[in-house]
């Protein structure tokens, strides 16, 4: 009889313990795949929405539920040495030729060596323009070849006076073309510029269209964009239609302001909120748009660019593995060897494997109970029934 009553008082504090303690894990499924001995998986915004911010809560097991070490990549750093050559240059012509506007350039003073170029800076003392431009380059002054199409504009206070090249140039000429000058530019400089990479910085960045809804507030827009929690954010863009120059209030980044202009036939535009990295650690993350006394403009969508990071691990031959998150709370972050030599790992190869399907853990329908007190009431209650059986057997071996 007592061996009963202690089996089902144990069962009772077990199922009480495993309803107290028990926390369901959101699951991804990896499918293996590839040669390589290491391999890596990209994380994704389901998964950095619904983990710990610090992410120390992943883990990777294989198809026997042992547990895989990783370490987090989130990225490179190369550093090259830094090099920068300016060249002045001179206008050698200007003229009018079927409606179209010619400014002729070419280096006041060319070295024997090679000329490379990155870019052309130009200033002027006009304002109040934009004007998209046609640039060529020569070697002569007599055989052209366009470089490329490109905007200069200067106007309310916002200027793009520099043209990069989609790659760089050896001309020693260049021809600036512009449909018409009505408001009579003139450059006062114009200086050819080549500049070399000093560091350059890899990263994961991946873009998402995140769903947005849009309130309508005194004076103000607010627009409440879903699924950036937790994310390291790169920029938010607003793509509109509408014609503005409005500040934008962001969260973790302050006021900027944003515009969306045309003049004269030609379009410039920032509608691109920058961001250094920086984790979201708000669900409610909202825009906040001055209208002023103008009407609201028209947001057709919101386009996001974060920063991902890829956990690499080493693989020992599991067709699948499957990778937890969101299962505790107050989880640490895991301690393993591989991170000691992961600059090694990076420098060889790596497959790189696809999430498949991400499956949810099901919320719970009702609030969860707190079974604190009952389950200290039967502990109590199962210590004194035991502690009657005894002192009852005792009584009974001493009569």
């Amino acid at each position: 009889m007592l061996k009963k009553i202690c089996r089902g008082a144990f069962a009772v504090v077990l199922l009480l313990t495993l309803i107290c303690g028990a926390a369901s894990a959101h699951t991804a499924v990896i499918e293996n795949g590839g040669a390589n001995k290491y391999k890596a998986i990209r994380l994704t915004p389901e998964i950095y929405n619904n983990a710990k911010g610090d992410l120390s809560d992943l883990r990777i097991q294989d198809g026997k539920n042992e547990e895989i070490p990783y370490f987090i990549n989130s990225g490179n750093q190369t550093d090259y040495n830094i090099e920068t050559q300016t060249y002045p240059m001179t206008l050698i012509n200007s003229y009018t030729k079927d409606d179209s506007f010619y400014f002729d350039y070419k280096i006041s003073d060319v070295p024997e060596r090679d000329i490379i170029a990155t870019s052309i800076e130009l200033t002027t003392s006009n304002t109040g323009f934009a004007k998209n431009i046609e640039l060529y380059g020569s070697y002569d002054d007599i055989n052209w070849e366009l470089v490329q199409n490109d905007t200069l504009y200067s106007i309310d206070g916002k200027s793009k006076l520099n043209i990069k090249f989609l790659k760089a140039q050896k001309y020693t000429h260049y021809r600036f073309k512009l449909g018409n000058n009505l408001e009579k530019i003139s450059f006062g400089s114009a200086t050819l510029i080549y500049n070399n990479v000093t560091q350059e910085n890899i990263y994961f960045i991946e873009n998402i269209i995140p769903e947005f809804n849009v309130t309508e507030e005194i004076k103000s827009t607010a627009v409440h964009i879903n699924g950036l929690y937790h994310l390291k954010l790169a920029g938010i863009t607003v793509d509109t239609d509408s014609s503005f120059m409005r500040t934008v209030t962001a969260p973790y980044a302050g006021n900027k302001e944003l515009y969306n202009l045309s003049l004269n036939g030609t379009s410039y535009n920032d509608t691109t909120i920058p961001y250094n990295g920086q984790i979201v650690n708000d669900s409610d993350f909202s825009l906040i748009i001055n209208n002023g006394d103008d009407k609201p403009i028209n947001i057709k969508g919101i386009a996001a660019q974060y920063y991902a990071d890829e956990l690499v691990f080493e693989d020992n031959g599991s067709e699948t593995y499957t990778l937890t998150f969101g299962a505790d709370a107050a989880a640490s972050a895991p301690v393993y060897d591989i991170s000691k030599y992961k600059d090694e790992i990076l420098k060889g190869g790596i497959d790189k494997l696809e999430i498949k399907n991400i499956t949810f853990a099901e919320p719970e329908k009702e609030p969860k109970q707190d079974y604190t007190m009952i389950f200290n009431i039967v502990i109590v209650a199962v210590a004194i029934l035991l502690g009657v059986l005894i002192l009852f057997k005792l009584r009974k071996k001493s009569q």
